[in-house]
């Protein structure tokens, strides 16, 4: 029997259903199907707790915000600084100037309602540092989240990824190829075309040594500012000149008067001497204005007012009467004198009294008016502006060119306000600017403004200006103690760079003066004190029994101290109390002395007075 071999072919239905059933690994497993649900049950928990989460921290941001809202509103409608317990103290200071215990009342409470400030300023700061945690916690809170509720995306295999990664190798082969030619194409160039400037720097070199052609040529060099007193207490503002002599008089010599002139108008301000010229600025709410005298006799050559600058606002700030509106000391530089007044106006005169340029820097926000003096430099004329509302960020330090008024630069200072005045120095191989404000000592490179270092000493009133002797910093925290500091350091030098600290008989106003191994000091009550600078221990003390206002001044191996009543009395600047003589002017005293060509000017309520270092006929 004969078997036949058929062959069979599958169905078409078969074949589609092989053709479309998918591959055994696509297809889940059970087991695989449990765990995605456990994960995503996982994942839901998960995400319910960071809603809770992101619930409680929004809460928390918005009790933050209430509570500063709220802090807010209180110091705004109980603004301490008009204060009516405060405002009718400065009535009666008005009324009585001459009151030293309703001045302390009023220093009190303004110490208090400075402590206020300062607490409500750092609970500012606690809460924004919360408000943006909280913030950054349900951003977080509210990111993750979102991540645990989307559905993870599922890969898919491209059948043309061998292609597109062969086409994208061949792209980044071209875009290497074409950008090397490119940079060899330049740099051929520039070998071929480009020149050096040497002959240029070469001129500009030249210029800055001295030569005829340019404005460098025309800026003072260092000597002729060592040789002039163009500034608060002299070139370094240290109140000290080494003028040669035995400078000495008594009562019968009149002081050796040469000569006196009526100054036109109130200031508090000190006189600045170049060569023949002295200057001093005077003023009120009326009228704002600069004196120039001859310093050989006293002759007024002109005086101008200042007015119409560009910004300044038609209503003046209140100015206590105590303070003024010109109690900032001028500067010079030979070409030009420069001066600033309490409302913020900053203006320059060429010495024949023309005007140079003007301008607005904002009114400074003092309870007491403003009082930092003007710096200046070769070429640079700094500006500190230190004041109690706004900062920190109102107070700021700024340099200008002293020939056009353009601003060099400007930095905003962490610092409240100050009285005292910066000082210019090279140590540590570079220019610097100290400026002492509540609560830094700070220092910056003359160049740009940067800061250097900075220590926290500060409290209270700070009047008292620093000064720079035998390579230290010395500043004064009023009433409280005298600090020497290493100018070297950089950051917080807090602790690091002092070198040594006195509480004793430490000045509330006047600024301290050293000829490199001495230094003195002296308070508004007359307690004369004399330091060792490498220590800091007491050498010696006298009670004067005098007012005094002015800073001391060290001439040669002289120390000059005047009264705010019109005594001057002369010291041996030595290790011993040594009394050299006296004499007494009929006028009132606040300014520091100046001095140049041999003679000594001294500013009073009501005249300028020139001194002579040698017995001169009165004039």
């Amino acid at each position: 029997m004969t078997t036949s071999h058929v062959k069979t072919e599958p169905a078409e239905s078969e074949v589609a259903g092989q053709r479309s059933a998918p591959p055994a690994s696509a297809v889940p497993a059970p087991g695989e199907k449990a765990v995605s649900s456990l994960r995503s049950a996982t994942a839901l928990q998960d995400a319910g707790s960071l809603s809770r989460t992101a619930w409680i921290v929004a809460a928390f941001c918005g009790l933050v915000c209430a509570a500063m809202l709220y802090q807010h509103q209180i110091a705004a409608e109980h603004d301490p600084w008009k204060s009516p317990q405060l405002l009718a103290l400065k009535e009666k200071l008005r009324a009585a100037p001459a009151d030293e215990l309703l001045r302390g009342e009023i220093r009190r409470l303004d110490l208090e309602f400075r402590q206020r400030y300062f607490r409500r300023l750092a609970l500012n700061v606690t809460g924004g540092w919360l408000l943006v945690a909280g913030v950054g916690a349900l951003l977080w809170a509210a990111k993750a989240g979102q991540r645990l509720t989307q559905q993870p995306p599922q890969p898919q295999r491209r059948a043309d990824a061998p292609a597109l990664a062969l086409q994208a190798a061949a792209r980044a082969r071209w875009s290497v190829a074409g950008l090397g030619a490119l940079v060899g194409t330049v740099l051929l160039a520039l070998t071929f075309t480009s020149q050096a400037p040497l002959s240029d720097r070469a001129g500009d070199l030249n210029q800055l040594r001295g030569g005829s052609e340019g404005v460098a040529s025309t800026l003072p060099s260092l000597a002729e500012f060592q040789a002039n007193w163009p500034r608060f207490r002299g070139p370094d503002g240290g109140g000290a000149t080494p003028a040669a002599g035995n400078w000495n008089f008594d009562a019968a010599s009149d002081g050796n008067l040469f000569w006196k002139s009526p100054v036109p108008a109130l200031g508090f301000n000190s006189p600045v001497v170049w060569s023949n010229r002295v200057f001093l600025s005077g003023g009120d709410v009326k009228k704002r204005e600069v004196f120039c005298f001859d310093a050989g006799d006293g002759k007024l050559l002109w005086q101008r007012v200042v007015e119409k600058v560009p910004g300044s606002p038609a209503t003046l700030p209140e100015i206590p009467d105590a303070t003024g509106y010109a109690a900032a000391t001028m500067a010079v530089d030979g070409r030009r004198a420069f001066v600033l007044f309490a409302n913020g106006d900053l203006a320059a005169f060429n010495f024949d009294g023309t005007p140079a340029w003007a301008k607005f820097l904002g009114v400074p926000k003092n309870m007491y008016g403003h009082a930092s003096s003007l710096a200046i430099w070769p070429g640079k004329l700094v500006v500190q502006l230190d004041q109690d509302e706004g900062a920190p960020g109102g107070s700021k330090l700024l340099a200008f060119d002293c020939a056009t008024g353009r601003a060099l630069w400007e930095r905003t200072k962490p610092t409240h306000g100050s009285w005292a005045s910066p000082i210019i120095f090279e140590a540590a191989g570079k220019a610097q600017i100290l400026t002492l404000a509540l609560p830094f000592v700070i220092s910056y490179a003359l160049a740009d403004g940067k800061e250097l270092w900075r220590a926290e000493l500060m409290e209270g009133e700070i009047t008292p200006s620093p000064i720079f002797a035998a390579g230290l910093v010395l500043v004064v925290n009023p009433s409280s103690k005298l600090v020497a500091l290493r100018p070297d350091g950089a950051g917080d030098v807090s602790k690091s760079q002092v070198a040594w600290t006195n509480e004793e008989n430490t000045p509330d106003v006047t600024s301290p003066v050293s000829n490199g191994e001495l230094v003195f000091t002296v308070t508004t009550s007359g307690l004369l004190t004399c330091f060792d600078i490498k220590d800091g221990k007491k050498i010696w003390q006298k009670d004067l029994e005098l007012g005094v206002q002015s800073s001391p001044a060290i001439v040669g191996n002289r120390l000059f101290v005047l009264s705010t009543k019109g005594e001057a009395l002369l010291f041996e600047a030595g290790r011993a109390f040594k009394e050299l003589g006296r004499a007494k002017f009929a006028d009132t005293f606040h300014a520091s002395p100046a001095f140049g060509n041999g003679r000594v000017y001294l500013r009073g309520a009501t005249n300028l007075w020139c001194l002579a270092m040698e017995r001169q006929p009165t004039k």
